[in-house]
């Protein structure tokens, strides 16, 4: 009979240890999900990457930032690839990831001692709701571990942001650091600006964008809409703000590209709604005007462009 834990029962079994998150998002469209994993220590990142990449399975990648890391994996099973180094070196892998209902399941193994890590250090994780173990479970040793973790279903959601100052007043990161500190609804994923063409003739200053996302639960996706919405009218200074959103982990090649070419070309408002509209964005204007639509949008197709968001075309020739 499997036994079934919460994370404060794994604790009190196990002793207090070191993950500080476990998000699943999720999306479902494009058959692929992203694990958001945080740890207090950079050096149990590092040997988990190295070793989940050397195992396979559903992992398609996986980058570290500073204590944390992200996983690219694919939703469904594949098999686990430990090799001759699991006997002297241990190893740990995703062997499946799915979808039930409001529910991930990830299907962890770890060898030796790597399975402390997945049977009794990310279990304890705040966001998981609980973890299923087999009856003959044991970690440490030469023991072979391998649990199912249950955790909530979310999904991204990016806010593009632009034209909420003036020349004498105001700035856009500002306003949406604000906001993802204040949101009551999700969990505040990252923060991004977006450096626009400096041509522009509409600009304040920098003519920069913004864009953040969250991990939300499907049911406070328009909660978490609606909050942003009132917050950027509120904070803003500017009659032509305007708001986009973009749900999913996967920004379409089109809106990469056309985003891309807004740091060095000008492009019209009307040419912004139809991008938009294209791929899935959603776009607020807030006040009476929409000049902020095209950095806006923008905003959206440079969010998974890493340092290349930030720069202009001639900074990575």
């Amino acid at each position: 009979m499997p036994n079934v834990m919460k994370p404060e029962e794994v604790r009190k079994k196990f002793g207090p240890l070191f993950c500080k998150r476990y998000v699943t998002l999720v999306d479902e469209k494009n058959g692929v999900a992203q694990i958001l994993e945080d740890c207090i220590a950079r050096g149990p990142i590092e040997w988990d990457i190295v070793n989940r990449k050397r195992t396979g399975g559903v992992i398609t990648d996986i980058k570290a930032m500073g204590t944390s890391m992200i996983m690219d994996v694919e939703i469904g099973e594949r098999e686990l690839r430990f090799g001759p180094a699991s006997a002297k070196y241990g190893a740990q892998g995703l062997k499946s990831l799915t979808v039930e209902g409001n529910r991930v399941k990830s299907r962890w193994v770890g060898l030796a001692g790597a399975s402390v890590g997945i049977g009794a250090c990310i279990p304890q994780a705040p966001d998981v709701i609980e973890t299923i173990y087999p009856d003959d479970f044991k970690i440490g040793g030469a023991h072979r571990a391998e649990v199912e973790i249950i955790t909530p279903k979310m999904i991204r959601v990016i806010l593009g942001l632009d034209d909420t100052d003036t020349p004498s007043e105001g700035a856009t990161w500002v306003v949406t650091m604000k906001m993802s500190k204040e949101c009551p609804y999700g969990e505040f994923i990252e923060h991004k600006i977006i450096q626009l063409n400096p041509e522009a003739p509409n600009k304040t200053t920098n003519c920069c964008s913004t864009a953040i996302s969250f991990a939300v639960k499907e049911e406070d996706k328009e909660k978490l809409i609606e909050y942003a919405k009132e917050f950027f009218t509120k904070e803003s200074v500017s009659d032509d703000t305007v708001m986009t959103v973009y749900e999913g982990l996967r920004i379409p090649k089109e809106l990469e590209d056309w985003s891309w070419k807004a740091k060095s070309i000008l492009y019209t408002e009307k040419e912004a709604e139809d991008i938009a509209e294209r791929n899935g964005v959603k776009t607020y204007g807030l006040k009476k005007g929409t000049k902020g639509i095209i950095g806006a949008v923008a905003a959206i197709g440079c969010f998974d462009m890493g340092l290349r968001s930030a720069g202009l075309p001639e900074d990575f020739d």
